[in-house]
């Protein structure tokens, strides 16, 4: 069985190590650079993006996840976004981004707590409507030339993909639907 790693720093670890259980997938809790080693995939989930990548810094974490990245699938959900993302603007607090995807990408573009909001989104790679919840959410401003767009809501783009990394704006571990979960591990 192939492990997949949760970013364990911060944020919906347990959600996401939820959901891969969900689908029968054996997930670990990723908190220093050893725990990488036996990974098949890694995600990056939702939280506080200063709060992640001030902790992934003193944890030793930043460039061995870079590593890993270049042979292994990486997800990144919300915050995850924003650390996996090439040019990061907005927010108060400066951001120190993994550069694993050429997108460009605004912190908190939807706005503030207050304007979360659950919706459905059509995404192009599993050609069907999945639940979406945004939290304080990022959009993707624009994407590099290699860069897929598989998900927009409204005229912002919510969900891309480049060779092995894929991101999402919302949260798909916050719903019962699996199907962005199992696109990914087909990257494994």
């Amino acid at each position: 069985m192939k492990t997949v790693g949760v970013l364990a720093l911060q944020g919906d670890v347990a959600e996401h190590l939820a959901q891969l259980r969900q689908r029968n997938v054996q997930g670990v809790a990723v908190r220093k650079p050893a725990d990488l080693a036996p990974l098949a995939a890694l995600i990056i989930p939702g939280g506080e993006s200063t709060a992640i990548s001030n902790l992934m810094q003193t944890s030793g974490l930043y460039d061995p996840i870079r590593e890993f990245a270049r042979h292994h699938p990486v997800l990144g959900t919300c915050a995850g976004l924003i650390m996996c993302g090439r040019r990061i603007e907005g927010g108060r607090q400066p951001v120190v981004p993994l550069e694993l995807i050429d997108i460009h990408v605004t912190r908190n573009g939807f706005g503030r707590q207050v304007d979360s909001f659950e919706t459905t989104l059509f995404i192009d790679a599993l050609n069907k409507s999945v639940p979406a919840v945004f939290i304080r959410a990022p959009f993707i401003e624009s994407v590099g030339d290699n860069v897929t767009v598989l998900a927009r809501y409204e005229d912002r783009i919510v969900m891309a993909e480049q060779g092995n990394i894929l991101v999402c704006s919302f949260h798909p571990e916050l719903t019962e639907d699996t199907s962005v979960l199992a696109y990914f591990l087909s990257k494994i």
